[in-house]
């Protein structure tokens, strides 16, 4: 079993960045995609952002694309969301997933994400 640890949380103002990260122990992140949820209050859980195993490929919500970066250093055993011209809307606990069925897919789809971290609260004012 994967244990997973996001950090990089914060408040910060709206326009601000912010880089997440998620930490990967007791087994290698190296075999799976990783994706990036968010989970705000009153809402459902969202898909943010998601990459593949190689980091060969990403995928994200139309609401990141063009703001929101996701990477991985597999070396390092951890995964990265890069967060741009943040919104009061952005305002949510992200959190990072593993799915190791699919390490080629980026799967908008929480169900196909076996390991889940805690989760970093991120607050962008206004």
């Amino acid at each position: 079993q994967v244990q997973l640890v996001e950090s990089g949380g914060g408040l910060v103002q709206a326009g601000a960045s912010l880089r997440l990260s998620c930490a990967a122990s007791r087994r290698t992140l190296s075999s799976y995609s990783m994706g990036w949820f968010r989970h705000a209050p009153g809402k459902e859980r969202e898909f943010v952002a998601a990459i593949t195993a190689s980091g060969g490929r990403t995928g994200y919500a139309d609401s990141a694309k063009g703001r929101f970066t996701i990477s991985r250093d597999n070396a390092k055993n951890t995964v990265y969301l890069q967060m741009n011209s943040l919104q009061t809307e952005d305002t949510a606990v992200y959190y990072c997933a593993a799915n190791k069925s699919a390490f080629w897919d980026t799967s908008v789809q929480d169900t196909s994400y076996d390991e889940w971290g805690q989760g970093t609260q991120v607050n962008v004012s206004s």
